[in-house]
């Protein structure tokens, strides 16, 4: 039996810590800049990409009731979710980070802007944690399905 909440704080306190410091010393005016890859503050008042920055003040509540929603049915299903105890916690701690940010800055601190060849989404750690999560329990799940078939 896997220990789901050990596995998932872990994983949950690394992202939000080092989400936290990173964006911290871009707060402290860090800024760096290449022809590929430019390190500089941003402030992102939507979600991906800027959507839905017309919903102001209202979108960081929208998101608090949806991660606190989130967050419950982890920790009620969290013996059932035991294979996906670090994907959850790295989700939930970018998930948390950006939206700390929300609250204490006014919108997502973002940093990384990819501009070689094309122009793409300016993002953090969190975001990268959090798809790093999706593509976690992604696997994890057809390894697990692929498993039960072998076994069938």
């Amino acid at each position: 039996m896997h220990k789901f909440m050990p596995k998932f704080f872990v994983a949950f306190l690394f992202v939000l810590i080092v989400d936290q410091w990173i964006k911290s010393l871009f707060l402290n005016g860090f800024d760096w800049n290449s022809n590929c890859i430019s390190l500089n503050l941003t402030l992102n008042k939507g979600v991906a990409f800027s959507m839905f920055a017309f919903l102001g003040e209202n979108l960081k509540y929208i998101q608090l009731f949806l991660i606190a929603a989130v967050l419950g049915y982890i920790f009620y299903r969290r013996h059932d979710l035991s294979l996906y105890a670090i994907a959850l916690g790295l989700l939930m701690g970018g998930g948390i980070s950006n939206l700390l940010d929300r609250f204490l800055h006014g919108g997502v601190v973002d940093y990384v802007y990819w501009h070689c060849g094309f122009d793409f989404a300016i993002f953090n750690f969190a975001d990268v944690m959090i798809d790093l999560g999706v593509a976690l329990i992604l696997w994890q799940n057809f390894i697990h399905d692929k498993k039960v078939k072998k076994s069938s």
